[in-house]
């Protein structure tokens, strides 16, 4: 595999279900390339939140507004020649469609591992909405990146350090 270094103009998506490292991972990475992070979670409404607190999961039509919201983050940043890190759980090959469409250059880091462990994370988590009984749906939900995505996937076994220099230097 050929070796890249990324520079402050690449536009990254930490993807995954929750509980997997997204925020971690990306402010790290963020903080790497100095460039800005954003926490997609922050973006959703509401009444979104208050479904997932409810352990409700989410529909395509419920996350509608939410991916467009940071299909124009991405879109900015592009537009400006901008380097960012956006944690999104983009499980469906359509959600990360419609946030490529904002920038074709827009790259992928999956972070998967084994349920187990995920959940251990999430039962681990302070003051976070989404409860574990919503791992499952996630799970069911996740498409995996496909052959054609510009992105990689990363064990979660690993440290977020680790993960960041395997993205850094994939």
């Amino acid at each position: 595999m050929q070796s890249t270094t990324y520079d402050r103009q690449t536009r990254w998506v930490i993807m995954g279900v929750s509980g997997c490292g997204k925020s971690s991972v990306g402010l790290q990475l963020a903080s790497a390339l100095e460039v800005p992070f954003l926490e997609g979670d922050a973006y959703h409404s509401y009444a979104n939140v208050a479904k997932m607190t409810a352990g409700v999961p989410l529909t395509d039509t419920d996350r509608a507004d939410w991916l467009r919201a940071l299909h124009t983050e991405i879109r900015d940043a592009r537009l400006r020649h901008s380097g960012l890190v956006l944690s999104c759980s983009s499980l469906k090959r359509s959600y990360r469609d419609l946030l490529r469409s904002a920038d074709p250059a827009l790259r992928f880091a999956h972070l998967a591992g084994p349920r187990e462990l995920i959940a251990a994370r999430m039962q681990a988590r302070k003051d976070h909405y989404m409860p574990t009984a919503l791992l499952d749906s996630q799970l069911a939900t996740l498409e995996p990146l496909q052959d054609d995505e510009a992105g990689m996937v990363l064990d979660i076994a690993q440290e977020p350090e680790a993960l960041v220099r395997q993205i850094l230097h994939t």
